[in-house]
């Protein structure tokens, strides 16, 4: 056993987030925590790590074992560059070491200029900086939280491979269901305060869990059922001088105590939309460029009903920029956006509404509007709120007070109340729950108008897509008919690079004989420093003459092209050069 937690309880304001809860974690458990926003998790990966003690219970670890955690909103040095970040907590010699490993991790996580201030990394960088962190320690037990949120499908895929070799203990706190489905092995629901384990993983927790409902439902059905019998009994009247009676009558009231099982709280969504006319939006030859950065070039679409589109695209590609060129937000270089009258636009965007944490959340919704209409009928704000899993005391408290997954929740229900027709949606499964986004796929299915939306989220874009746009950040826009699946599936021949032939194992050895290296891998190892650092001052260099080429843009498309072959060489050599390293350490160590 790594780490255990014993009677654990914490309570927040007038919530009580965990009671008398215990959890345990062995040697190659890979645990992930899910709940409804707000009951607590970013607070219970906290106290296991050591963060916040809890107010009842104890966590102890055996001695020796080191914990890496990722929090959900690191704290980070403004003035440290991108490498001292990621080394800041760790000795010089222990940098010196693991230096290339974390250039070579930062590379998979789309961070190339290691002497980046920190203070001028975007918010999804910053995280992407302090995964990287927290994967470089040595750590025998991983506490993530959120830790796929601000990555692209191939940095999702990377770390999904790389958590699945981890052979310390894992906790997780995670939304992406294909990781819940392929990474862990153990489920823990956090649920009104308790614990719910399951030793499954995504598709086989939802089995168990059903289950669960159905026994205990029985079981309620059962005590009803001897309830009434016994009801109806006592009140025919009874002999309670004889000692059968009394026991009798001592059984119905300890089964009129025992509490029926809890039903648990779902978001309910009503599709509301306004009337749409026949025009909706209209690209033609749409172009838009940042500087010397072609973004989008020459695209041309005309949106349809009952569309629902899927883009993707590496981090900084240019998916947002679509988004809001669509939704008019952003002025054009080129090209024409024509938007019908009848279209009202809903756009769900990354950075989110700028919230006043003062504001109750009450004043917030209602200040919206008064009232929405859906499918369902007709409902006032505070039902709306209601239907959001804002009970009436949440109402009340200032959006300050929220969760980072309950403010993502209100201002999804701050767009839907003014009844949109077209739902423009950038990252809307970031830091929802995973309840949630089970309702809001079916919703979004059910959304009577056209759903454009920017997601990494993988589960989600081959649940509710039937195109994808992938933004290739050259300024090109391709289209493809399908789910993200299909996608995948269809770009893997032109994206994937042709394979070399993997080198044959060598005969293995008899236990006697030592390892030593090749004279070649000597060869090589002498002088793969120096080739290292050539291709890092060759990317330098290319960044530099990308600076440089003005609108030339034949010129600057031939430089980037340059500069991902060179990334791709380095990428081999440090990988290389980690092979020989492990290689020249258990030679040493004989």
């Amino acid at each position: 056993m790594l780490l255990s937690a014993e009677h654990l309880s914490m309570d927040f304001g007038d919530r009580k987030l965990l009671e008398d809860v215990s959890f345990y974690l062995n040697e190659g458990d890979k645990t992930g925590i899910i709940g409804i926003n707000g009951t607590g998790k970013s607070t219970f990966l906290k106290v296991l790590a050591g963060v916040l003690p809890p107010d009842k219970g104890a966590v102890t670890r055996n001695p020796g074992v080191q914990i890496g955690y990722l929090p959900q909103n690191p704290a980070m040095e403004d003035e440290a560059t991108v490498l001292e970040q990621v080394f800041l907590h760790f000795p010089a010699e222990f940098r010196a070491l693991n230096e290339y490993e974390a250039k070579t991790m930062l590379n998979k996580l789309g961070i190339t200029d290691y002497s980046q201030k920190v203070g001028t990394l975007s918010g999804g960088q910053r995280k992407r900086v302090a995964l990287a962190a927290t994967l470089i320690h040595p750590a025998d037990v991983l506490v993530l939280d959120e830790p796929t949120n601000h990555l692209d499908a191939e940095m999702t895929a990377w770390l999904e491979d790389r958590l699945r070799r981890f052979r310390g203990g894992l906790i997780m706190v995670t939304h992406d269901r294909y990781f819940l489905e392929r990474v862990v092995n153990h489920i823990t629901e956090l649920s009104r305060g308790k614990l719910y384990h399951y030793e499954a993983n995504y598709s086989k927790y939802l089995e168990l869990k059903a289950q669960r409902a159905e026994m205990e439902q029985a079981s309620e059905r059962k005590r009803q059922s001897i309830l009434r019998v016994e009801r109806e009994w006592i009140m025919r009247g009874c002999r309670a001088r004889s000692t059968k009676s009394k026991e009798r009558i001592a059984r119905y009231e300890n089964l009129l105590e025992q509490e029926a099982p809890q039903q648990e709280d779902t978001v309910r969504m009503g599709a509301a939309a306004s009337r749409l006319g026949k025009q909706l939006i209209e690209l033609d030859g749409v172009s838009k460029a940042f500087g010397d950065k072609q973004v989008i070039s020459g695209f041309s679409y005309n949106l349809l009903r009952q569309d629902r589109i899927g883009i993707v695209g590496k981090n900084g590609a240019g998916k947002s920029t679509l988004l809001k060129l669509m939704a008019g937000e952003l002025s054009l270089d080129s090209g024409t956006v024509v938007q019908g009258s009848t279209v009202k636009i809903g756009h769900f965007s990354q950075e989110g509404r700028e919230l006043d944490l003062n504001m109750r959340v009450y004043d917030f919704i209602h200040g919206i509007a008064e009232e929405t209409r859906t499918d369902e009928g007709t409902f006032s704000a505070k039902q709306m709120m209601e239907r959001f899993l804002f009970p009436s005391e949440r109402q009340s408290v200032p959006i300050g007070r929220l969760s980072g997954g309950e403010r993502r929740r209100l201002y999804l229900l701050s767009i839907l109340m003014d009844a949109p027709n077209v739902l423009l949606l950038d990252e809307p499964t970031n830091d929802l729950d995973v309840m949630t986004l089970s309702i809001l796929e079916d919703y979004l299915q059910g959304f009577p108008g056209p759903v454009i939306t920017v997601s990494h989220d993988r589960f989600f874009l081959d649940k509710m897509s039937d195109f994808i746009f992938e933004v290739r950040g050259d300024g090109e826009v391709r289209q493809y008919p399908g789910n993200w699946s299909d996608w995948a599936a269809q770009r893997e021949p032109e994206e994937t690079p042709v394979k070399r032939d993997a080198p044959k194992p060598a005969p293995q050895k008899p236990r006697s004989q030592k390892l030593k290296f090749s004279y070649k891998e000597e060869r090589e190892f002498a002088s793969i420093d120096g080739e290292i650092a050539g291709l890092e001052e060759q990317i330098a260099q290319c960044l530099e003459e990308q600076n440089d080429c003005g609108s030339d843009y034949v010129k600057l498309q031939d430089l980037q092209a340059k500069q991902r072959e060179l990334e791709a060489l380095l990428e081999e050599k440090m990988e290389r050069w980690m092979y020989l390293t492990e290689l020249k350490e258990k030679i040493d160590a004989q």
